[in-house]
């Protein structure tokens, strides 16, 4: 059977009193049906955005929006229009720029949702590591260069957190080293962005509850987040240097795993005693952080979907972000605003850095309490802080709205790729 595609239009005038309390209305002529989202007062985003839902949940696949759109105003019902299992059809409308611009923006997010979705069996560490790469080498063959470190080479290199919360599993974990240069072959680097790779985080001996562990295959959002901004600012035209880490591992239980008590000494020297090992995702940042200061990079961004507390703090709408910068904090909300993404600034003091204390080594990964205890975004920022060279600014990215474990008013379940405009447009600085 012929699916008819259905024209969606923005309308500010009443909702007839016929339809109720109804935001949207439907018609049709002889061919084609017709939906109209009637715009009240308030957050007009934040109602395109849930009208855009309420098509998907009536079975509505197969849309074009007509009339007057912004293009903040289509991404927006992109969002809610947008389903995992893409089986849906969106054209947009207006000028030839908006439409290149969202159908960049669709590609880009589009990948990162396709990787946070992917099952965890078909998405091990090395997957996840190759499938960035060749990625973003096909969109840039020539400015494109990499390496992939695994398994116990991580150990040759110095790697010790990637390897240690990776040694559990039969699948080895990952380093991806890229570097973007479309410049001179020793330009300096303008930015490294780090991503945390968990591609399955069943909490290792310190491990999940079945309902907590049934969506994490969304661990590797902080990977798919970076990697997507990259692949976007490329697209666009991207002409400075930048290299992008991809922390990539599966954090399981086995005779291999690591334990509770064990130490671990990075290659800085810094100390960790392991005090649970699902605070395993600042224990790969650690060696991703070191590698992109070691890169001379003026600038560092990591992405990780890292702690809980960032989600009871903010929700599912804002990502968390910290800065011992309070200019890099204020750039990243107003470029976060410039493409209708939301974050905020959480605490982050030099005393964080000792929030985990240890009777064995100079840090524990954690505190020993129930979810890391009071202030454990701050905390994990606090840790991560210790990896990180004086010499370069440096923005941590706690990814509370990356992902949706069911459906919402807003979102379809799964990824929502959330973060990846607001580091694409950090990229253009």
């Amino acid at each position: 059977m012929q699916v008819v595609t259905m024209q969606v239009s923005l309308s500010r005038d009443p909702v007839p009193s016929s339809w109720g309390k109804a935001d949207v209305t439907f018609g049709a002529d002889a061919k084609t049906p017709t939906a109209t989202i009637h715009l009240a007062s308030g957050d007009e985003l934040r109602q395109i955005q849930k009208a855009a839902r309420k098509l998907r949940t009536l079975g509505i696949n197969q849309v074009a929006l007509a009339g007057a759109w912004s293009l903040e105003q289509q991404w927006r019902f992109g969002q809610g229009y947008y389903c995992a299992k893409n089986d849906y059809e969106l054209t947009w409308t207006g000028s030839e720029s908006d439409i290149s611009e969202l159908k960049l923006r669709a590609a880009c997010t589009g990948f990162a949702r396709q990787l946070v979705n992917e099952t965890p069996e078909n998405l091990s560490p090395l997957v996840l590591a190759q499938s960035a790469a060749n990625w973003l080498t096909e969109l840039a063959p020539k400015q494109v260069t990499y390496r992939i470190i695994e398994g116990e080479a991580l150990l040759e290199h110095g790697w010790i957190g990637i390897h240690a919360v990776g040694r559990g599993s039969v699948r080895a974990p990952a380093l991806l080293e890229l570097d973007y240069n479309p410049l001179a072959e020793d330009a300096p680097v303008a930015v490294a962005l780090v991503g945390k790779g968990i591609t399955f985080d069943s909490g290792g001996y310190s491990i999940k509850p079945s309902e907590g562990m049934l969506t994490m295959k969304c661990d590797m959002g902080g990977a798919a987040t970076v990697t997507a901004a990259l692949g976007l600012a490329i697209s666009r035209g991207l002409k400075q240097r930048v290299k992008l880490y991809l922390c990539c591992a599966e954090n399981l239980i086995s005779g291999g795993a690591y334990k509770l008590g064990d130490i671990l000494t990075y290659k800085n020297g810094v100390s960790v005693e392991v005090v649970n090992t699902d605070a395993e995702g600042r224990l790969v940042l650690a060696d991703g952080l070191q590698a992109a200061c070691e890169s001379g990079a003026k600038l560092v961004i990591d992405a990780a979907t890292l702690t809980g507390a960032a989600v009871m703090a903010l929700g599912r709408s804002y990502n968390a972000i910290f800065s011992p910068h309070t200019e890099l904090l204020s750039l990243t909300q107003q470029k976060a605003a410039q493409v209708d993404e939301q974050v905020w600034p959480l605490p982050l003091a030099p005393w964080h850095k000792d929030m985990c204390p240890s009777a064995y080594a100079d840090t524990a990964n954690s505190r020993p309490i129930k979810g890391g205890g009071a202030g454990g975004a701050s905390n994990a920022a606090g840790f991560l802080w210790r990896f990180v060279s004086p010499d370069c600014q440096w923005l941590h990215m706690d990814l509370a709205a990356a992902f949706e474990d069911s459906a919402t008013t807003l979102n379809s379940a799964g990824a929502t790729a959330h973060g990846v405009l607001t580091v694409a447009e950090l990229l253009k600085q």
